[in-house]
């Protein structure tokens, strides 16, 4: 195949996009045709290792077989029925997910940005019928550079002035501090406080960590006033962090948790809202729902993914992964670079303002093989399924470090 042919292959798919979709994404000009594993080939043939992950959807790899068998062999039985009837995928998926994370109930959705509005809408419920405050006066505070989805009430309680511009008016009843500071939430919290919402890591804010122990102080300041702790644990949860939730590397439990990306091992929208008290009680039939969420098709491959997860044992790659990337990353002496952070597999190196921003640098990676992506401007954001082998990494960390020095 000529070089004139493969410039218009791949050409051609992206004047598609560019003629009939909306302008709201900024891709890599690469058009990915097949995945397996960890990596990724073109419409060309050319092979490529996905460091991103789809933002931690993936963490069982792409096409894992056991996920593909459960979603093919469930899709031939019964794929949607509403809730307005039962299913026999329903029940034991709730059983499962429960004991995994050692929740009392859950709520299953479609995408991460429902978990997050079921939760918004769980905990003004819960202010209102048990804790009793005056109707419509409930506060709920977030963190600054906060990621949450969205949505038009998610976009309202952002402080990124893009997610905003042009999608007001929006909703009251939001508080915003800043993240990784708990005297400002002990400050914040009125009367009329029913919940603090919080990522353990802000993954599209720049894979920011907060101090040491912020979480533990945290869930006591939430305890002291009766006030609902909810972690977004949508990209850090299911083993991305070195643990099966980021919460337990401050050794706490949230009141509701938010999962979803990596539910389904990136093979169908699956969400879901865990609850460890009575926060999701208060809803009644006909309080909350979605026609989809918690369909037959949905439960059967959340179910799959979650056994990939236990039975290939990837919350411990993680964690034995990602200790070893982040460290040989930091081992890379590069004029670029400002910092390396990460918990398990998820990872960002800071570039300094001087690098002239990292996407020349994702794109400069992808031209050696590697996909990634940038975040905030000034962040490479490295998170690969965890089922990525050291040989693997290694592979990725020669061109790394040749960019890195480099470019």
């Amino acid at each position: 195949m000529d070089s004139t042919t493969t410039v218009s292959r791949t050409q051609s798919f992206i004047d598609l996009e560019n003629e009939f979709g909306a302008n709201n994404y900024k891709p890599l000009d690469v058009v990915l045709a097949r995945g397996q594993g960890v990596w990724v080939w073109d419409v060309e043939g050319n092979k490529y290792l996905d460091m991103l992950a789809s933002y931690s959807a993936l963490n069982q790899g792409h096409c894992h077989p056991r996920i593909l068998t459960a979603l093919i062999e469930q899709a031939k039985k019964l794929t949607l029925v509403s809730r307005a009837f039962r299913t026999d995928q329903l029940g034991p998926f709730y059983k499962e997910i429960c004991e995994m994370t050692h929740s009392h109930s859950v709520l299953p959705m479609n995408s991460g940005a429902e978990a997050v509005e079921t939760a918004l809408k769980a905990a003004r419920k819960w202010g209102y019928q048990i804790k009793e405050i005056p109707d419509d006066m409930a506060e709920i505070i977030v963190c600054a550079n906060n990621f949450h989805g969205r949505t038009t009430t998610i976009v309202g309680f952002s402080t990124e002035q893009q997610y905003r511009d042009g999608f007001g008016p929006f909703a009251p009843g939001f508080v915003i501090i800043p993240f990784g500071d708990a005297e400002a939430l002990e400050w914040a919290i009125t009367p009329n406080t029913v919940a603090f919402m919080v990522e353990p890591i802000q993954g599209e804010g720049g894979i920011i960590i907060p101090p040491s122990g912020y979480l533990k102080k945290v869930r006591e300041i939430c305890d002291r006033n009766n006030v609902l702790l909810i972690l977004d644990e949508i990209q850090t949860g299911l083993g991305r962090t070195g643990k099966l939730f980021a919460e337990e590397h401050d050794g706490i439990e949230s009141d509701l948790t938010l999962v979803g990306k990596a539910l389904s091992g990136g093979v169908y929208p699956v969400s879901a809202v865990l609850s460890n008290k009575e926060a999701l009680a208060v809803f009644e039939p006909g309080d909350h729902g979605s026609t989809f969420g918690g369909n037959p098709l949905a439960c059967a491959v959340a179910r799959a993914a979650l056994k990939v997860i236990e039975d290939e044992n990837l919350v411990e790659k993680s964690l034995f992964m990602g200790h070893y990337l982040k460290e040989s990353l930091r081992n890379i002496i590069s004029p670029h670079v400002k910092e390396v952070r990460g918990l398990g597999l998820m990872i960002g190196v800071e570039l300094k303002k001087s690098a002239g921003g990292a996407r020349k640098f994702c794109e400069a990676l992808m031209g050696k093989g590697i996909l990634c992506k940038e975040t905030h401007k000034h962040v490479i954001r490295f998170a690969p399924p965890l089922v990525i082998t050291k040989e693997e990494l290694d592979w990725a960390l020669e061109r790394i470090e040749s960019v890195l020095l480099h470019h």
